[in-house]
């Protein structure tokens, strides 16, 4: 019998975190370093980059900084061949790069939509394609988590400033995950999503400066995510203790959506 313990340990295990500068990725970036990981983030500004280094540098975790631009065509290969000649393979990719717009259906332009489904759908999909094409499925190990959304779940109240891009581009990622997960399944790569509700975040600001009352009304716990919330989710889906799970999408809004 396997020590329970040792079913969550990434020692060893090479992880890519896009988005992972700040936010939930950071946050995520700390759970897989503390249990061994040897994390490669990614973001588009270099300054954030480094300072996220330097953060986790003080908790005692090494990492490698990878300036990307996932919204542009060239992004995820060029992110893909950075990170696997740096560090030889990839065992977890942790898709959290994304972007939103808000405004109402009516208002919102080609532009803002295409700028969405780039960065959170078609990119995502050709990085997480690359990174398994190369290197998860030879070895037949591999694990995907990708960052959904409850917006990918639900519609909005009619009262708050819709997302329909992002809504839309969530729901994407949560069948891409299902129909990942069932391909490549017999190949021992399994591909789980998280939806977090709402975190405070630099994307979740605007909303949550206007609506903050109605988001926690909506809320049975009563609360937003906080800087630990989500890290026993990622790290149960990154390590072992998930071995017999995929294709799942997992809330973590405080209940949300169970109202």
């Amino acid at each position: 019998m396997t020590a329970l313990k040792s079913l969550f340990d990434l020692t060893g295990k090479r992880a890519l975190i896009t988005g992972g500068s700040r936010g939930l990725g950071l946050q995520i970036a700390e759970a897989l370093g503390e249990y061994g990981a040897k994390i490669a983030i990614s973001a588009r500004k270099a300054d954030e980059l480094d300072e996220a280094v330097r953060h986790l540098a003080g908790l005692g975790i090494a990492a490698t900084a990878h300036v990307a631009d996932l919204g542009r065509p060239e992004g995820p290969k060029a992110l893909a061949d950075a990170v696997l000649t740096l560090h030889g393979e990839i065992d977890i990719l942790v898709n959290n790069a994304g972007a939103t717009w808000g405004a109402p259906a009516t208002d919102v332009t080609a532009e803002a939509w295409a700028r969405v489904m780039n960065l959170n759908v078609n990119n995502l999909f050709f990085l997480t394609q690359d990174i398994a094409r190369r290197s998860m499925l030879p070895r037949r190990a591999g694990k995907v988590l990708n960052i959904a959304s409850i917006a990918g779940l639900r519609g909005h109240h009619p009262d708050i400033t819709g997302t329909i891009p992002y809504n839309a581009s969530k729901g994407a990622v949560v069948n891409l995950t299902r129909a990942l997960a069932a391909e490549w399944g017999p190949h021992n790569v399994t591909v789980n999503a998280i939806a977090p509700g709402f975190f405070p975040s630099k994307m979740t600001k605007g909303i949550l400066g206007q609506f903050d009352k109605q988001v926690l009304h909506h809320t049975p716990l009563g609360k937003l995510g906080n800087d630990d919330d989500l890290k026993g989710a990622a790290l149960l889906f990154c390590s072992a203790a998930s071995g017999h799970i995929t294709g799942q999408i997992l809330a973590v809004d405080g209940g949300t959506m169970v109202i």
